[in-house]
């Protein structure tokens, strides 16, 4: 028996022991393609000799230095680096281990932001439905997962939900996207109002909707109206690009696609592609000055933040996306990925939607195509399909209640940055080939 509280205690997982470039390798010696990251992480796949010797180097120097007592050299170029690539008014970075650290770092700071401005009452949070921010309670209460929210309610603060940008199911056959865009945006000014525009602190979204969704983007111009409302009621933006930032889709920010900035940016997955746990919040300068010319202290902290080798391996994996064009490799991959999967699942009887931005895709299942009447979810059908994907020698991220919490199932790709065209092919084969074997057997 094993002595690892593991996620599922009614399943047993193979060994992973190696990996070769977007392979990982079990101790049976089974090879696996991995078309998610794992969770949209791995960006640089699973055996980079860059960023492994960058490890190496920062051990050997400095593993770790608490931040209450120092700064380090490698933080402050990461910090750099970071600072100046990103949107337009983002001038500070708060380094974490992870996206959900990060989330709760960007509500903190949120409030905190208020609370030094004289605007004490400004404390309600405004999310979607059908997001995913973080399993910490904050970043759950944020988040709009019904089915990962459900046994913690009572622990969780009241955070209001809005609609999500989910052209596919909520897009009405009479409107165009510019006037769903705008009723949306709508919703929003009208529970910013209802609460108070005075009580509401921040407006949270993912750029791109990762899990709970299925790599689903906004429709043209719905962020820049999204920014407007939050401008004209002085509430902060925060956007979540912890699973679709750093390269997944096509730019390293996923908000210069969309065109704007935010108050608040949180990041981790990509940045440090699974080499060392890492996560970060960019803040604007209008926070980091309200903090510095009030009390002067960010009230929250954790032990690891800044961690010096986690850094460097961050480092080391955001200049080596640079300096191999990695980016560009993102959107024409990306591109030739979706073509791909239009080419082989386009015409599906089960196959609903097929949707994404660069190396960040979803596959959304139905029973029926014309009403997009979803399968039962007493099925499992997502599970199943992990299950046979992984029997292709297949890794790919299937979730189950994509329309409302219980009901509805995706898969998600977002495959390394280093694929070719025989990954693509590879991907696109394999996966048929487990949702066929899925379907068949039901």
């Amino acid at each position: 028996m094993s002595h690892v509280l593991h996620r599922s205690l009614t399943q047993t997982y193979p060994t992973a022991v190696a990996g070769d470039g977007p392979y990982l390798i079990d101790s049976n010696g089974r090879r696996y393609l991995d078309a998610s990251g794992g969770a949209a992480v791995s960006c640089l796949g699973h055996s980079d000799p860059e960023v492994i010797e960058a490890i190496r180097q920062q051990v050997g120097q400095l593993a770790y230095a608490h931040t209450s007592f120092f700064t380090t050299e490698v933080m402050e170029e990461l910090a750099d680096f970071l600072v100046a690539r990103a949107p337009a008014g983002l001038d500070s970075v708060y380094f974490v281990s992870g996206g959900s650290e990060a989330v709760e770092t960007a509500l903190k700071l949120a409030r905190q932001y208020f609370v030094e401005i004289g605007q004490p009452s400004r404390s309600h949070v405004i999310a979607r439905r059908q997001s995913y921010h973080g399993n910490t309670l904050g970043a759950l209460a944020a988040g709009g997962n019904q089915w990962r929210r459900q046994q913690f309610q009572p622990l969780l603060i009241d955070v209001s939900h809005v609609s999500p940008c989910y052209a596919y199911r909520d897009q009405r056959a009479d409107e165009t996207s510019e006037q769903y865009a705008t009723r949306l945006a709508d919703e929003l000014d009208a529970e910013i109002q209802r609460l108070g525009a005075d009580k509401v602190m921040a407006f949270i979204a993912e750029p791109v909707v990762g899990a709970t969704l299925g790599a689903v983007p906004a429709v043209a111009g719905y962020f820049k109206k999204i920014r407007e409302v939050c401008d004209r009621h002085g509430v902060l933006l925060i956007l979540d690009e912890v699973m679709c930032g750093m390269g997944r889709t096509g730019s390293l920010f996923a908000a210069e696609q969309e065109g704007i900035s935010a108050d608040l940016i949180t990041i981790a997955k990509g940045l440090g592609a699974g080499y060392q746990p890492i996560g970060a919040t960019l803040l604007s300068g209008k926070i980091r000055d309200a903090i510095a010319k009030g009390s002067g202290y960010f009230q929250h902290g954790h032990t690891y933040i800044g961690h010096a080798t986690a850094c460097a391996a961050a480092l080391a994996v955001q200049k080596s996306i640079e300096a191999r064009g990695l980016l560009n490799q993102v959107q024409v991959q990306g591109e030739a990925l979706q073509a791909r999967l239009q080419q082989v699942l386009g015409e599906h009887a089960h196959v609903g939607d097929i949707r994404g931005r660069g190396l960040f895709r979803g596959i959304e299942l139905v029973q029926d195509r014309q009403s997009k009447a979803p399968f039962d979810p007493a099925l499992k059908l997502h599970a199943r399909i992990k299950q046979a994907a992984m029997a292709q020698g297949l890794m790919c991220y299937p979730m189950g209640g994509t329309l409302d919490g219980r009901r509805g199932d995706h898969i998600l790709l977002a495959p390394p940055y280093i694929i070719d065209a025989s990954h693509v092919d590879e991907i696109a084969e394999k996966l048929v080939k487990a949702i066929d074997t899925t379907l068949n057997a039901l």
